[in-house]
């Protein structure tokens, strides 16, 4: 039971609709879920769906319920909005757990849901945290019932509900947006946790200089929860002096902050987020970013071989052939991390990430071999020249494989009056070379093949 008297509806726990009457104040609970706030007044954040004006806030004071999906990252609220949605809406509001509870369950809620609502006048509000573990059996069996009206479904979810959840339920809910908390509204929570004799710490007489708390805020990432289990450690960890007051300054704070590990999912959006980042900070030409969000991915604990991987992937896709090199740099890196290993082998990553954002750009490899494939898929696979075939039997030869192949060497200029694609195709051009680094020279180098060869072929044609 929590302090809102919610169930966790597991599998041995089907007495959906007890509350814990409980007062906060008796309950050894976390901080966090201590000052979890139970008035519309202690919410910090969200303006845009809580304030005055806010679309959530209001439909609650109309105490008009509705379907909805709470996305956002971890400590913004999402948990809480359900809570106080349902406490003004006299809505009862059941936890269930995507990942404890099965069909069984799923059927035993609904008929609660009814009869909580035909006897007593009760709307059920369904709460699912971490909605993205909902599976697709769970949803398809809440669908029909969330369609008539049986039960109201908020979700909370830190992924992106358009991948995670199924068309039909996803369009039965309106999906709201919650935000990372700014550094001054941790810093308003954190002020309120010092102050709060009840539920807080005031009764511990902390003392905490302002930038600690500052040093804190940043920390936290946005995430109100981790601002405040790191602010509740560090108090609760901080001897009294002979007044009876903890005082904590900087220095304590950033112990604190430094054994705190940076929040990361391998598998979640910020992962893709921050890869995404990455890539465009070396593509755009700024080695500083591409610095920045490679020591953010490293510190918090992603595959240092999968970062490189991505870097050459880069050189060849975004680099190319303005710079050749680059392939080899990053290349490189990983086989210096590959020996060196972590922490050292960062700095051969760190390295190439410089190298490859200060580079030339040029993507047209990339694009030559899209162009390549969609002709491809546009032609099928059509023969090979016979004059460019190989013949290695008497029989291949007298089918006229690799007659009047053209050797390059034995031309002084190494350019022959030959067509190398097959014929359908002989006129397409596929890449197209850039006036970028490297790529110049090359460019130069194919227009005077393309040249030699044009006029090559019109001799050849005369004669």
């Amino acid at each position: 039971m929590g302090v809102y008297g919610i169930k966790l509806l597991g599998v041995n726990d089907l007495d959906l609709f007890q509350r814990d009457q409980r007062p906060p104040s008796e309950s050894k609970a976390p901080l966090a879920e201590r000052l979890r706030p139970r008035r519309w007044e202690e919410f910090v954040g969200q303006e845009h769906l809580v304030g005055p004006s806010g679309p959530i806030r209001k439909a609650a004071q109309a105490r008009k319920p509705f379907s909805m999906i709470l996305w956002g990252p971890p400590g913004t609220g999402k948990t809480t909005l359900a809570h106080l949605f349902a406490q003004e809406t006299g809505c009862v509001l059941v936890a269930f757990s995507a990942v404890l509870s099965g069909l069984k369950e799923v059927k035993h809620l609904i008929e609660e849901a009814k009869r909580a609502k035909a006897l007593r006048g009760l709307s059920t509000i369904l709460f699912v945290d971490e909605l993205h573990r909902f599976n697709k059996a769970q949803q398809d069996a809440f669908l029909p019932h969330v369609e008539k009206g049986d039960i109201i479904l908020i979700g909370a979810t830190t992924e992106n509900p358009s991948f995670e959840v199924n068309s039909a339920l996803l369009s039965r809910c309106r999906v709201f947006v919650l935000r990372q908390l700014t550094e001054e509204e941790i810093l308003k929570v954190l002020s309120r946790a010092l102050e709060d004799r009840e539920r807080g710490l005031a009764s511990l007489s902390p003392r905490v200089e302002v930038e600690a708390l500052r040093l804190i805020a940043r920390a936290s990432g946005g995430d109100a929860r981790v601002a405040l289990n790191m602010l509740e450690s560090l108090v609760e960890c901080t001897a009294p002096n002979e007044a009876g007051i903890r005082e904590i300054g900087l220095e304590a704070a950033k112990e604190a902050v430094s054994s705190h590990p940076l929040l990361y999912d391998k598998g979640g959006e910020e992962h893709f987020n921050l890869i995404s980042a990455f890539h465009k900070s070396l593509r755009g030409g700024d080695p500083d970013a591409a610095l920045y969000w490679l020591v953010r991915m490293l510190e918090a604990g992603e595959d240092p071989l999968y970062v490189a991987r991505r870097m050459v992937r880069f050189a060849s896709e975004d680099v190319g052939l303005a710079d050749p090199i680059a392939l080899q740099v990053a290349l490189s890196a990983k086989e210096a991390f590959d020996f060196l290993g972590p922490p050292e082998g960062y700095l051969a990553l760190a390295e190439a990430a410089i190298y490859l954002a200060m580079a030339p750009k040029s993507n047209s490899v990339y694009v030559a071999y899209e162009k390549a494939r969609e002709s491809i898929e546009e032609t099928g696979p059509l023969p090979v020249p016979l004059e460019i075939r190989n013949a290695p039997t008497p029989l291949m030869q007298r089918l006229g494989y690799g007659r009047g192949y053209l050797y390059p060497h034995d031309d002084p200029d190494r350019v022959v009056a030959q067509n190398y694609m097959p014929r359908e195709l002989s006129s397409r051009r596929f890449w197209e070379p850039t006036e970028q680094g490297m790529e110049r020279e090359l460019k130069l180098r194919f227009l005077r093949w393309l040249e030699l060869r044009r006029m090559k072929m019109e001799m050849d044609g005369e004669d």
